[in-house]
C-alpha cells in the first residue's frame, strides 16, 4: 500500500505522541492534529489494513508496526532536518516547523541527503565551540 501524505502525517504523529507519552489512542491523535474522531478512526482503519499500525481492542492503544515505524521515523527525521535548516536561515521556529511539514513529503532522497549533510556540517563547528 502506497501511503499518501496524510498517512505519513498520521504515522509521524503516532511516533511523536508515543515518544511524548508512551501511550497513543485515536482521541490523542485527534487532539494533536485537530481532526474529528470519525476522521481519525477511518484513517486508523486504513493504516491497520495497510499493515502500518496495530490496535489493542482492550485498551484502544495504537502501536506502530515495524513498517509503520520505519515510515514515521523517516518522515520525522526529514521534518527535524528541514526545520533546523530553515531556522538556520533565520525562519522562526513556528514557521519553520509548519513549512517543514509541507516539504518533508515531496523532497527527493537525493536533495534530503544533501540537506542532511549540510545541517550536520553546520553543527560540527558549533559543537567544537567555534
Amino acid at each position: 500500500m502506497k501511503l499518501q501524505e496524510s498517512g505519513e502525517n498520521y504515522l509521524e504523529t503516532i511516533l511523536i505522541l508515543h515518544q511524548r507519552t508512551g501511550f497513543v489512542r485515536s482521541v490523542d491523535i485527534a487532539n494533536e492534529m485537530g481532526f474529528s474522531k470519525p476522521s481519525i478512526s477511518h484513517a486508523m482503519g486504513l493504516l491497520k489494513d495497510g499493515g502500518y499500525i496495530t490496535m489493542d481492542p482492550r485498551t484502544n492503544q495504537i502501536l506502530l508496526t515495524p513498517a509503520g515505524e520505519e515510515v514515521a521515523k523517516r518522515i520525522y527525521e526529514r521534518h527535524c532536518v528541514l526545520r533546523e535548516m530553515l531556522m538556520a536561515l533565520g525562519v522562526s521556529e513556528e514557521v519553520a516547523s509548519a513549512d517543514a511539514c509541507k516539504i518533508e513529503h515531496d523532497l527527493s532522497e537525493e536533495t534530503f541527503a544533501c540537506l542532511k549533510r549540510h545541517v550536520q556540517a553546520m553543527k560540527k563547528p558549533a559543537e567544537k565551540g567555534e
